[in-house]
């Protein structure tokens, strides 16, 4: 495997971390990302053939994405919902009007796949991580040099800091939900387009495994970063090492890369 596929296959996950990192710090964490990766792949498969552009089926799948969250974050705010409970209906949510959306388009709740809908695998990786290294490093400019990043990082811990200087914390709560949608759905598009097919549940695990990544990284870019590519090393090595190993049952290595992670945030707990 060379650097460039590791890489493709790292930027999904860390793209959905930068997104769960937002909604951490103004203390709306984005529960409902797991759905929303596999929401946003399926519109852009739909968008694509439908548009024959992957270009604009990209972008109306994270135009129509954000869409969604930034509703349900306005119904959140407005009705004073709780948002922990209010993101895992939305997961929920989500995830059965993808499989619905899926039987009345194209008649399938499985796996969809058209000649309309192939591409390279190569400028996929290539295009995949260089606007996942130029999105995470905007999005983290903006975290750490921007008045706005700067009211975003405290609009969770210290709200009565901004409510004093007038500033209204209802919009960086909301804003920390749209940045993990476009995080998270950017990641989405990625995944189907890397295997030029929309699989149902394609995010397999990687919204939980983003927010498992930012509690582990205490919300320090780098840290969990690291904890990005231990894991994705160890998904690699669970998908690979069965070619070489015959005999381990799948279902061992399958749960190995959650396997790992556990360890860490256990190991991690121990230490403080």
């Amino acid at each position: 495997m060379n650097f460039l596929t590791l890489l493709a296959w790292v930027c999904p996950l860390l793209l959905c971390s930068i997104g769960a990192l937002y909604s951490e710090y103004a203390g709306r964490l984005a529960l409902f990302m797991e759905a929303l990766i596999s929401f946003s792949g399926f519109l852009t498969y739909t968008f694509t053939i439908y548009t024959s552009s992957v270009i604009a089926g990209t972008l109306l799948s994270l135009f129509f994405s954000v869409l969604v969250i930034f509703i349900a974050s306005l119904l959140v705010e407005l009705l004073k919902a709780n948002p922990f409970i209010s993101a895992l209906a939305l997961n929920l949510l989500l995830g059965a009007l993808t499989s619905l959306l899926s039987a009345k388009l194209w008649g399938s709740r499985g796996v969809l796949t058209s000649p309309e809908f192939q591409f390279s695998v190569t400028k996929v990786k290539l295009f995949s991580v260089i606007i996942s290294i130029f999105t995470i490093g905007l999005g983290l400019i903006f975290l750490r040099f921007t008045k706005a990043g700067l009211y975003l990082r405290i609009s969770g811990s210290d709200p009565e800091v901004l409510r004093a200087k007038g500033v209204k914390t209802l919009t960086y709560r909301i804003l920390s939900w749209l940045l993990a949608a476009l995080f998270s759905s950017l990641a989405g598009s990625f995944l189907v387009l890397r295997i030029s097919s929309f699989v149902p549940n394609i995010s397999s695990g990687r919204g939980w495994m983003a927010l498992a990544a930012v509690y582990l990284g205490k919300k320090k870019a780098w840290k969990i970063s690291l904890s990005i590519f231990i894991f994705c090393l160890a998904d690699i090595l669970s998908t690979n090492i069965q070619n070489y190993i015959p005999q381990i049952p799948s279902a061992i290595l399958l749960s190995l890369p959650y396997f790992i992670m556990l360890l860490l945030i256990v190991f991690d707990n121990k230490n403080e």
